[in-house]
């Protein structure tokens, strides 16, 4: 898998993890988790990720 496959990976899973936690109505420790990684990740291939958030 090249690196723009990887990071285009990366910018779906976050997307879709912010998606379900738009949906959430519970407090879900294991989605935040999820979603700091995911920002970790993007962080360490350069993305900004400030407008993916919604």
């Amino acid at each position: 898998m090249s690196l723009e496959e990887q990071k285009e990976v990366a910018i779906n899973r976050y997307v879709d993890l912010m998606h379900i936690k738009a949906h959430e109505t519970g407090e879900n420790r294991e989605l935040d988790y999820q979603i700091k990684v995911a920002k970790v990740k993007l962080s360490s291939f350069g993305i900004d990720y400030s407008e993916l958030d919604f």
